[in-house]
């Protein structure tokens, strides 16, 4: 037996040293450098491609098999265009291992690759000749084991052109320095890259430090202590910062991929706001079946239009397979800040979902929101709704039913949307009270605000809406009503509220609103007001106290403009009036009617005075407005001391009114305190300028015309009487 094992140990000491030996003459005598023809002609005549050897070829056989080349350039195929370079290759293998089937590679290094890979709109590529030839039958035979003491990658650029789509990527200056690669054993590894694109745009530059522990075999792989750092603009993203550190590994037999401890950052982000972004995910666990993890938190901060923002989204507790998911406690915090206010919202609910389905359940779903301010309500709001809210994706169908307090309102909400590109909007909303004039700017505010600011209804445009809203007390404008109701429709532009309808100042309205917001703001409003408290609605919407009494106001009006001064002055259509026991305020005609005798001849201005007023017991007129302008001429006005008619134009645009009014006394003014001798007079009174400082005139010299005409008419009563007398008298002498 030693004596076999002896004479087998002799055998194969012999093998090798014969081996060794010609490897050793090989080396001494063999130059490959005089083979550069043939070989730069085999390619030529094989590929049809042009291959360049500028540098040495250097080959070693002991102790390691090993090569190196100098400059080397290879031509696209059938064409003189360089396809690919090297600057410089190297790669040596240790030769006693071989025959056990171990490959150990002392060193790799790979310098100065260009290459460019081209797609053809034909679906060909440039590489498809390198790629040619049969595929040899696989026979099973015993692995290959390697250990690789070192790659090293240098100055190597990579491009892609698909001529088809336009699309290109680039590799640049990718730089690889590895420590060991051997099964089982951890090496150190470190890349750094640039990699551009058009579609979409990129323009990164990466660094990645880890160690990679791999075990081929079992198909398992390590990356341990991960520094990876990303730097450039994606998208439409610039000056991004991501930073991911943490373990990672994945078993590619039970196809499993876990993380520990990983973390990522993405810092100095720039859209148009700057953002920064974290994800934190201490533990998670996925393979084909299912995925489970804890404690996952995603964190971001952005600093733009809308202020500053701090958001937080956590799932202490997820688990699923490739069908379903469940989270446990989902929550979202948001955090904003802005100059004259801050808000704090947080959002915690279950969420479940099936994957195959698309649908999706937040189904105690918690919205609390707090909001701080100088010129919020008591400098601040707190709410809270609670609900449900569910997604199915397939559809692009959400809905949600929420109730609780938001802003000082209990609401009661059920909203519907269909379609994400476009959606329409479907709601159902109970609203107890609202106050709207709480979050207006107050009017001093916004008097100052010069110079006034167009209308925008852009929003509008995009809007598809259709619903009913219901508010059980309004306040609006400093207009307040009870019984509120709105049905509104709105599609490209165009929005309808029908009817819009409510109780107010002891009586009601009904009627409709449309809004054209396709280009030109359009508003047509038609409203019929029933047994309105008309002195307290005006006083309340625009501070215009000049009319009292109760009864119906009809109003058919369109308007067209950028800004509410330009609708004001492009407003048409028609108003009415029906009051009852009321008065015209700021002055007292028929008092001056009867202190006018030491007026006779003479004209009289005043301003108006609030503690005058004129009494009437029915007033009805109606108005043509145009361009702004409301002309009247059927103004009857009635009452037991007055009759009143008149003609005249209000303008609404200007905020102005020039009106004459005749103003006639009653016959007789005893028992009112004034005198019988200037009754039926008529008077003209003109009521004129602004709003504002509105001036009273009345024209005594046309009333005492007007008292020589009914002197006149006493007298030729008279001579008539006495004319009639005497003929009688004279007839009674001619028959006597």
């Amino acid at each position: 037996m030693n004596k076999i094992v002896k004479y087998a140990l002799l055998g194969t000491g012999a093998v090798a040293g014969v081996a060794v030996a010609g490897a050793a003459y090989l080396a001494a005598t063999f130059d490959p450098n005089d083979y550069k023809e043939q070989i730069i002609k085999a390619v030529k005549d094989n590929r049809q491609r042009t291959l360049h050897l500028d540098g040495d070829i250097k080959l070693t056989f002991f102790p390691s098999i090993g090569a190196n080349l100098g400059s080397v350039t290879l031509s696209e195929f059938k064409s003189d265009q360089k396809f690919a370079s090297i600057e410089k290759a190297s790669v040596s293998l240790a030769l006693m291992p071989l025959f056990s089937r171990q490959v150990e590679v002392s060193e790799v290094l790979l310098s100065g690759l260009s290459a460019t890979l081209i797609k053809h709109k034909d679906g060909t590529s440039n590489i498809d000749d390198l790629l040619g030839g049969e595929q040899k039958p696989k026979t099973e035979s015993q692995p290959i084991k390697f250990d690789i003491k070192s790659v090293t990658i240098e100055k190597t650029n990579l491009a892609y052109l698909d001529e088809g789509t336009g699309n290109q990527y680039a590799i640049k200056d990718l730089n690889l320095v590895t420590g060991r690669i051997a099964n089982g054993v951890p090496g150190k590894i470190k890349l750094s890259a640039g990699l551009q694109a058009n579609q979409p745009k990129l323009d990164i530059t990466t660094k990645l430090a880890t160690t990679l522990t791999f075990d081929l075999d079992l198909g398992q792989y390590q990356l341990a202590d991960m520094d990876l750092e990303v730097n450039g603009t994606a998208l439409d993203i610039s000056n991004l910062k991501l930073k991911a550190t943490g373990d990672a590994g994945a078993n590619l037999s039970t196809q499993e991929f876990t993380s520990n401890k990983f973390k990522l950052n993405a810092s100095g982000l720039k859209v148009k706001d700057n953002f920064d972004v974290s994800l934190d995910a201490p533990s998670l666990s996925l393979t084909q079946d299912k995925f489970s993890g804890g404690m996952l938190a995603l964190n971001a901060k952005l600093d733009g239009a809308l202020g500053n923002i701090v958001a937080t989204l956590s799932m202490p507790e997820i688990s699923g397979n490739a069908k379903s998911f469940k989270i446990g406690a989902l929550t979202l915090d948001l955090d904003v800040k802005q100059a004259e206010q801050a808000f704090k919202v947080k959002l915690t609910s279950p969420l479940s979902g099936d994957f195959e389905a698309q649908q999706f359940d937040l189904s105690n779903l918690i919205l609390a929101v707090s909001a701080t301010g100088d010129k919020l309500p008591n400098k601040s709001v707190s709410s809270q709704m609670k609900g449900r809210v569910k997604l199915d994706a397939a559809k692009q169908i959400v809905q949600a039913n929420l109730a609780g307090g938001l802003l000082q309102s209990q609401v009661k909400a059920k909203v519907e949307v269909n379609g994400f590109a476009d959606p329409a909007i479907h709601f159902d909303v109970d609203v107890d009270q609202f106050d709207a004039d709480l979050y207006m700017p107050k009017k001093a505010e916004a008097k100052s605000a010069t110079p006034e600011q167009p209308l925008d209804l852009s929003a509008l445009r995009a809007l598809n809406l259709d619903g009913s809203l219901r508010i059980g007390q309004l306040k609006a404008a400093n207009v307040k009503s009870t019984a509120v109701r709105l049905d509104l429709k709105a599609h490209k532009g165009q929005l309808s509220v029908n009817p819009l309808s409510a109780k107010l100042y002891d009586g009601s309205l009904n009627g409709s609103l449309s809004v054209n917001a396709q280009a030109t703001p359009v508003i047509a409003v038609n409203q019929n007001l029933s047994g309105i408290n008309v002195a307290a609605l005006t006083r309340d919407a625009a501070e215009f106290d000049m009319l009292e009494g109760h009864g119906n106001v009809g109003v058919n009006l369109t308007m067209q403009g950028n800004t509410v001064s330009a609708m004001k002055k492009a407003m048409n259509g028609n108003l009415s009036l029906n009051l009852t026991d009321g008065a015209i305020k700021g002055i007292n005609i028929a008092k001056k009617l009867r202190d006018a005798q030491g007026m006779l001849g003479k004209t009289q201005t005043q301003s108006a005075n609030q503690s005058e007023k004129t009494d009437f017991s029915e007033l009805k007129a109606s108005f043509k407005v145009n361009n702004g302008v409301a002309h009247n001429d059927d103004l009857s006005m009635k009452s037991p001391l007055l009759r009143l008619s008149g003609a005249g134009d209000i303008d609404i645009g200007r905020d102005s009114m020039n009106y004459l009014a005749r103003a006639t006394l009653a016959k007789t003014l005893e028992g009112q305190g004034g005198r019988d001798d200037v009754g039926g007079i008529t008077v003209p009174v003109r009521a004129s300028g602004p709003f504002s400082d509105l001036k009273y005139t009345l024209d005594f010299g046309a009333m005492v015309e007007g008292v020589a005409k009914q002197k006149i008419e006493a007298k030729k009563e008279e001579v008539k009487a006495r004319v009639q007398d005497q003929l009688q008298n004279s007839l009674k002498g001619l028959f006597r």
